[in-house]
């Protein structure tokens, strides 16, 4: 079974929730470039994969559009990955400042 929880806040930017992160966890986030995510931060945390990234992604006609609608009033979105829950990965992340879980799916 994979994973895929999503955390939103409100209040932090994408640079500024991957330092928390990074900070939180001990992990290094790298700032990456995508045409469809615009930039985001990367953490490999095996078993584990870490994203930061903003809700608002580049769309059409110089519109940006909502990577997770279901959330318009998150700025910023933590996507994290893995093949089974980690009660004290859930710890760490619940203990950031306006950090929230927004969804939690096992697929």
């Amino acid at each position: 079974m994979v994973v895929h929880d999503t955390y939103g806040t409100r209040t932090h930017t994408p640079a500024d929730l991957a330092r928390i992160i990074a900070d939180h966890l001990d992990l290094t986030l790298v700032e990456r470039d995508s045409y469809y995510r615009g930039s985001y931060f990367l953490a490999d945390a095996p078993p584990y994969e870490l994203e930061v990234q903003p809700n608002a992604i580049p769309g059409d006609d110089d519109e940006n559009d909502l990577y997770d609608p279901d959330h318009p009033e998150a700025r910023t979105l933590l996507l994290v990955t893995g093949p089974h829950r980690d009660t004290t990965l859930d710890a760490a992340l619940s203990s950031v400042d306006a950090l929230v879980l927004l969804t939690r799916e096992p697929s």
